[in-house]
């Protein structure tokens, strides 16, 4: 009995370290391979007594904004595009791709302008949470229907579906965004409480 009671408080101790954990080495793992990646770059381009450490991660990071800044140019957003296109055909290379382009999709959600609302949809007598996300794309597509774009996630899985239904059909739910995708990713399970 005393065995099971200390395997209890282990696993107690550890769903209360891990996230934290994880979480911490996770940053600590991005902002260390950010500073070796541009370490030995930055060393060819400026003597050794000018580079401090987390000049690497100040010129990542400012890598990133200007690549984010050059993606908005007509050229480059080609380039860009042609890029993914080819991705898209190499068969082992289209499945990462794929889904490494559809977690960024799912993160970069509740940043989305044209994102309204969480709605509810009944399915087969259950209600799964969605997210419209095409109003315009329904009109586009279904100019003679009501039909309204609804992206519903997958738990614990990294991408969704979009559905095209019946604006009558959907129920607005009273929940923000992040909080609505934390449930649908998490299949429910709350990781703090709601106040």
């Amino acid at each position: 009995m005393k065995m099971n009671k200390l395997i209890t408080l282990l696993l107690k101790g550890l769903v209360a370290v891990l996230p934290i954990g994880l979480t911490v080495y996770l940053i600590y793992w991005l902002l260390a391979t950010g500073e070796a990646i541009a370490q030995p770059v930055l060393l060819l381009l400026i003597p050794d007594a000018l580079y401090f450490p987390g000049l690497g991660l100040i010129a990542s990071l400012g890598m990133l904004v200007l690549t984010g800044f050059l993606v908005n140019l007509y050229g480059i957003r080609y380039l860009v595009k042609l890029s993914h296109n080819i991705f898209e055909r190499i068969p082992l290379v289209k499945s990462i791709y794929g889904a490494i382009k559809d977690m960024m999709m799912v993160f970069n959600l509740a940043e989305k302008k044209e994102m309204k609302s969480v709605v509810s949809i009944e399915w087969n007598g259950a209600q799964v949470i969605g997210f419209i996300t095409g109003e315009k794309t329904g009109q586009q597509l279904f100019a003679d229907q009501d039909l309204v774009g609804v992206y519903v996630p997958l738990s614990y899985q990294i991408g969704g579906m979009t559905l095209y239904i019946s604006r009558d059909r959907l129920t607005e739910l009273d929940i923000g965004v992040e909080e609505a995708m934390r449930l649908a990713l998490t299949a429910g399970v709350q990781s703090r409480p709601k106040s």
